[in-house]
């Protein structure tokens, strides 16, 4: 029996599914749509084993997808732009972002409360006092 969980596993190979994406994004070579199409099935047949034979969201929407990335366009379509905003990882979203050319806002800087007195100790007895 493996030690990693249906679940985890599905994770795995969704995660697998959508860096397929973003590779393909990148080089659109032919090899690389073959590989999505082929963790895209992979995908569906995990949703058949509960019954439902004629599950094909994966494979459709990674056809639909990769057509969508070969054809130049001025803005990315609903297909491009709906799997994006489905990417829960912040890095990959990025890198899918830039990849299409979809506007990123930038994150907001991380601001550092003004240099008051850093003693985290203050306040508290000393040392001396207990010894």
């Amino acid at each position: 029996m493996s030690s990693v969980e249906p679940a985890e596993k599905h994770d795995r190979l969704l995660r697998a599914w959508q860096l397929a994406i973003l590779r393909f994004t990148v080089t659109l070579d032919a090899s690389d749509r073959l590989n999505i199409l082929a963790l895209a099935a992979e995908l569906d047949g995990r949703s058949k084993g509960r019954g439902d034979a004629s599950f094909r969201f994966f494979v459709r929407t990674s056809a639909e997808l990769s057509s969508a990335i070969l054809r130049p366009m001025e803005e990315p379509n609903t297909v491009v732009l709906r799997f994006h905003a489905e990417i829960c990882d912040p890095r990959l979203k990025r890198a899918f972002a830039a990849a299409v050319g979809i506007a990123q806002a930038e994150p907001a800087p991380v601001e550092r409360r003004a240099k008051q007195d850093d003693d985290l100790f203050k306040g508290l007895p000393s040392r001396k006092a207990h010894a």
